[in-house]
């Protein structure tokens, strides 16, 4: 059966490098900056499959680390493999950030994704006490997000950057566990997701299935009133989302009667 292929993803960078003449409300010319900032490390996962997919800048020796090249050659082909990517801060940060550095390489595009960020969709949905990470993987998932014990702070880029062996290794544990647990979070808020991406136009079922997670198991509950009609409610059975029927069960003769709302 053709579905959906998504992918949960999250990079690691390193920093600009530049002067400056205080540490208070600066603004950085870019005639300041030395060095200009670069992938660090990615890690990705595709749902339903256990195996985690991990590169990063140190595996070419440390001479090379803030040489990403080799990266964007793996990031663009699971970008261009993926229909939907799941992130945390995604559509800020992680997918942005790659995009400035494919430009920068001259990539040609990768096909078209539709972005899911856990943050963003959190924070419209619910008044949670915070939307990062650590909140949301402490509560929605069995996974915590993990401190930098070792190096902690700005500690594990600056080793990172030195070559530090251990520190690379503390960099591809956390790097690993955040796509862990952006993925259970996903999972998560995904029947609570109104906006969700429509998997059901990426199967080749014949028989209806769930617009938010693909399931076929779908319930009749009740009816989804709107301004236009009255539509079949519908509940899936595996994530819980509720969805609605196309067509609408008012007989189109009837419509006529219907007024909507302009104020």
């Amino acid at each position: 059966m053709t579905e959906a292929r998504i992918l949960t993803l999250d990079i690691e960078t390193a920093p600009y490098e530049g002067y400056f003449w205080d540490i208070w409300e600066q603004n950085i010319g870019i005639e300041m900056i030395t060095k200009e900032w670069s992938i660090l490390s990615y890690a990705a996962k595709w749902l339903n499959s256990p195996k985690m997919i991990y590169d990063d800048a140190y595996g070419r020796g440390s001479k090379q680390i803030r040489n990403d090249k080799h990266l964007l050659k793996g990031l663009h082909k699971l970008l261009d493999e993926a229909d939907i990517v799941v992130a945390q801060n995604g559509k800020k940060f992680d997918v942005r950030k790659i995009n400035a550095r494919f430009l920068m390489e001259d990539y040609k595009p990768y096909s078209p994704i539709k972005i899911v960020d856990t943050h963003l969709e959190c924070k419209q949905l619910a008044a949670v006490t915070s939307t990062r990470l650590a909140w949301l993987s402490k509560y929605f998932s069995d996974v915590e997000k993990l401190q930098h014990k070792e190096f902690p702070g700005f500690e594990i880029h600056k080793e990172c950057l030195a070559g530090n062996s251990a520190a690379w290794r503390e960099l591809k544990k956390y790097n690993q566990v955040d796509v862990i647990a952006t993925e259970q979070v996903y999972l998560r808020l995904r029947p609570w997701i109104a906006k969700h991406p429509n998997v059901g136009t990426y199967a080749d079922t014949v028989g209806a299935v769930c617009p938010k997670c693909g399931h076929g198991h779908l319930v009749k509950r009740g009816f989804a009133v709107l301004q236009q009609g009255r539509y079949v409610r519908m509940q899936c059975m595996g994530c819980g989302g509720y969805s609605r029927a196309k067509e609408q069960v008012i007989p189109k003769d009837q419509r006529k009667r219907l007024l909507v709302n302009i104020i």
